[in-house]
């Protein structure tokens, strides 16, 4: 197959993909990788199937894939497609959490000499750089990529990527607890979908209503957080996006635990469970343990909320996400409060605080801790963050 009918297979396939054939797309873009002879065409067509696997939570493949682009582009020897192959080969190590690797596959990308085209992907190494340090709970430079992202997002027009970096940083303030900005990001985000999001896949509009939810869950309006969360479900439903459904499973059970509604709660904590294992989102399955835990231990069932917190733990050590690791020594602390066994108590007490410590989570200004309630915060220039108060 030459370079002429490589292209017009590959421009059928993204029609049927944006029209929501997936199968048939991917029927077209496979038979294209298997008989085009153009290796601009391979490459591209390898970019489609990336693109897809991504979004379908396919993660295995869609690494899979990309390790073939990156041979493609080191035969073709040329940066730009080197850059965007390693782009997403970074992106692929995110979505399954392999964050050290993420890091050292953006640095990578950012250490290329390529040409303008690649300078244009910057913007989302830096948003992929920034999600893997958040991974990790490395809040500093998480914060320095996501604002380095809105720079190049700023500076090249690039309204996607700018509502991508909203989304991320709508995070970033969750986990830092000041949920103010978790929801002013994520509804900067809408307003872009709003704005120019005409031609956008829903993806972006079903990303910024999840991440409102959460912030609304946060701030206890969860009359909101439910509406948001179904709007986004819908989308999510009707697109077959498998990892977004899992998050918003995660998003109504954590809703309905806020409303002691156990009974409600704990189905839709397997559901997510279920498609999380499924995709290999290990730091979903985590944060899924953790409300599964908060529910057993609203009904008194303590060994089941410890043995769950260290399921969750053990997950958390794995991935390297001391967030997570700091919120399952806290619970063990009230579980080994309850049942009265201080040794055990002490220790968690001591691994609590070092996470603390490990995470630099301590305001500058009034030596407090970041991240214990809900308290507005504001960013320094050098990415350093304190107290607004």
């Amino acid at each position: 197959m030459g370079q002429d009918q490589t292209k017009q297979q590959i421009e059928k396939g993204l029609l049927l993909y944006q029209s929501n054939h997936t199968d048939k797309a991917l029927h077209i873009w496979l038979k294209v990788l298997e008989k085009t002879s153009d290796p601009g065409g391979k490459f591209r067509v390898l970019g489609c199937l990336i693109t897809a696997h991504s979004e379908m939570g396919k993660y295995r493949d869609m690494l899979k894939y990309a390790l073939t682009q990156i041979d493609t582009a080191r035969e073709m020897e040329d940066p730009d497609y080197l850059t965007e192959g390693y782009l997403n080969l970074a992106r692929s190590n995110e979505k399954l959490c392999d964050f050290q690797k993420t890091v050292s596959y953006c640095k990578t990308c950012l250490n290329m000499q390529g040409t303008t085209t690649s300078l244009l992907l910057n913007g989302q190494v830096c948003l992929s750089m920034g999600n893997a340090f958040l991974g990790m709970s490395v809040f500093q430079k998480a914060l320095e990529n996501y604002e380095k992202g809105l720079r190049y997002a700023h500076n090249n027009d690039d309204k996607m990527l700018e509502c991508r970096v909203c989304c991320s940083l709508g995070s970033f303030y969750t986990q830092l607890k000041d949920y103010e900005k978790a929801l002013f990001f994520p509804c900067k985000a809408a307003e872009l979908v709003n704005d120019y999001g005409k031609g956008w896949s829903l993806k972006y509009r079903a990303m910024s209503q999840y991440h409102m939810a959460v912030a609304y869950r946060k701030l206890g309006r969860l009359p909101d957080a439910m509406d948001c969360c179904e709007e986004s479900m819908k989308i999510a439903l009707q697109h077959g996006d498998r990892p977004l459904q899992s998050l918003c499973l995660l998003c109504f059970a954590d809703i309905h635990r806020n409303r002691n509604d156990v009974e409600k709660a704990l189905p839709r904590y397997e559901s997510s469970m279920c498609i999380m294992t499924e995709t290999g989102n290990r730091l979903g399955q985590v944060q899924v343990y953790l409300g599964v835990a908060k529910c057993w231990l609203t009904q008194k069932e303590l060994d089941k909320a410890l043995d769950t917190v260290q399921r969750a733990l053990e997950l958390a050590e794995g991935l390297g996400n001391k967030l997570c690791i700091l919120k399952a020594h806290c619970l063990n602390e009230g579980i080994f409060r309850s049942k009265e066994q201080q040794a055990e108590l002490r220790e968690h007490v001591v691994k609590f605080h070092e996470c603390v410590e490990e995470m630099e989570l301590y305001c500058g200004m009034c030596g407090e801790s970041i991240g214990e309630k809900n308290h507005q915060l504001q960013a320094l220039p050098c990415s350093h963050v304190f107290h607004l108060k």
